[in-house]
């Protein structure tokens, strides 16, 4: 798989620009890096870049602050960060330091993060706007107000001080929403690298090996094409796969079960987000195939209705309805399809919606509804379609061959002008393609 180029530098300038433009030229955005935390003892946690922050600067590191002034005459971007320090940086690798923020990062002025009480208040002297994501850090959210007071006790008379504290997140995370050419190559990159991982471990997965043994064939994937997993990821057998969060990854795989997986892999900062649903021995059951086929029936009507114009809640109701309309059939609901739809009676088996937003993080930023309205799809929207049955044991009233059985098949969607684009369909989905992967698999490890 060709790795592909890193997004340039250019972009991360049109980035802050749109933003700065929205903003208006009167306000400050404000926005830290995120913060190293500690795992136990003195060992931390990897590090991973505030999405907002690594959006605007393709910055890593941490200890740094990115502030945009629209308008000011020495320069409108000023980055503060680390400093070089070569016996740091032999423990832990080299800093780009200030100096070498201007060329690597398009920065106008960066300084020393140390000198951040010295000159920030300056920065926000005159700017009656303050743009910053509030709550998030309670201690950097004491120290902004600090500096806002010593910038407004440092006023000249005439001049306006900060007296409006805007959510940054109302401008920037609706221009996340959109993907770039650049973000969805990248995007279609991390989910081939989660689409091989999920080759793989059908591949593998046979009785006898446990739930860990197959998330390591996962891991060992994603690792070595360069990238990591997105989030930790689901490895369910049996009834292991009707819990939705399930991270234990404890379990046996035993014949006659099914395997759920969700796992994505992040490839400079973008993540893919993929669920299938397998026999653990290769051959789908009867019972096993009918509820299998009502998921992918419901996906498949999920993304007719993946194109502009279409609100966000249309895959949704798609999906919802043959589900529903299945489990009727079935015998799991009872009543009509209308009254079910209405009540909600369809939760019991299918508790959440068909969807998230997908980009820098798994469960994306952007608005979902604009005033009371669902929002419209758009070329460059990504999202998920994840439709999911879930029949845990000793669900009453339902017979006991549909019970144990969790479900769920994920696709990462792109908006396209003229429909989507599926940027997981690496993976196979149809029951006999499953089948015959693992069928192939066993017979060149016999």
């Amino acid at each position: 798989m060709p790795t592909p180029a890193p997004i340039k530098r250019t972009e991360y300038v049109r980035r802050r620009r749109q933003l700065m433009r929205e903003a208006g030229g009167d306000a400050i955005l404000i926005l830290p890096a995120a913060a190293q935390r500690l795992r136990n003892g003195d060992t931390h946690f990897p590090y991973r870049q505030d999405s907002d922050f690594l959006y605007l600067s393709g910055f890593h590191e941490p200890e740094a602050l990115l502030v945009l002034v629209p308008g000011r005459a020495h320069g409108e971007v000023v980055l503060f960060c680390r400093e070089r320090d070569p016996v740091r940086e032999a423990w832990d690798g080299p800093r780009l330091g200030p100096e070498g923020a201007g060329t690597a990062l398009g920065v106008d002025d960066a300084y020393p993060i140390a000198d951040l009480d010295e000159i920030l208040p300056g920065l926000i002297e005159g700017r009656p706007r303050v743009y910053y994501h509030f709550g998030r850090d309670t201690e950097f959210d004491v120290k902004l107000i600090g500096w806002v007071n010593q910038a407004r006790a440092a006023l000249s008379q005439g001049r306006q001080s900060p007296h409006e504290f805007l959510e940054l997140g109302h401008l920037l995370h609706e221009q996340r929403l959109f993907k770039s050419r650049d973000e969805l190559r990248l995007m279609r990159h991390a989910a081939g690298i989660a689409a091989e991982a999920h080759r793989a471990a059908m591949r593998a997965a046979r009785p006898g090996l446990t739930e860990y043994q197959i998330e390591a064939e996962l891991l060992y994937v994603m690792r070595r094409g360069n990238a990591v997993p997105a989030y930790p990821p689901i490895v369910g057998s049996g009834a292991n796969a009707c819990i939705l969060h399930y991270v234990d990854s404890a379990g046996p795989l035993a014949a006659g079960e099914l395997l759920l997986i969700d796992a994505g892999a992040e490839y400079a900062g973008y993540a893919s987000d993929i669920t299938r649903t397998f026999p653990v021995d290769g051959v789908f059951t009867r019972e096993q195939r009918t509820l299998y086929d009502l998921v992918l029936a419901a996906q498949t009507a999920a993304l007719e209705q993946a194109r502009p114009g279409r609100t966000w809640l249309d895959p949704h109701r798609a999906a919802v309805e043959v589900l529903t309309e299945g489990m009727l059939r079935l015998g799991l609901l009872k009543g009509s399809l209308k009254q079910c739809l209405k009540d909600g009676s369809f939760r019991r088996f299918y508790p959440h919606k068909t969807g998230h937003w997908l980009g820098l993080d798994t469960h994306d930023v952007g608005d979902y509804q604009l005033g009371d309205a669902f929002r419209l799809f758009e070329p460059g929207m990504v999202f998920t379609i994840e439709p999911g049955l879930y029949i845990p044991p000793g669900s009453k009233g339902v017979p006991a061959r549909w019970q144990g059985v969790g479900i769920r098949i994920e696709d990462d969607v792109a908006i396209s002008a003229d429909g989507h684009e599926v940027l997981t369909d690496a993976v196979p989905k149809q029951p006999e393609a499953i089948e015959a992967l693992m069928a192939e698999a066993r017979r060149q490890a016999a």
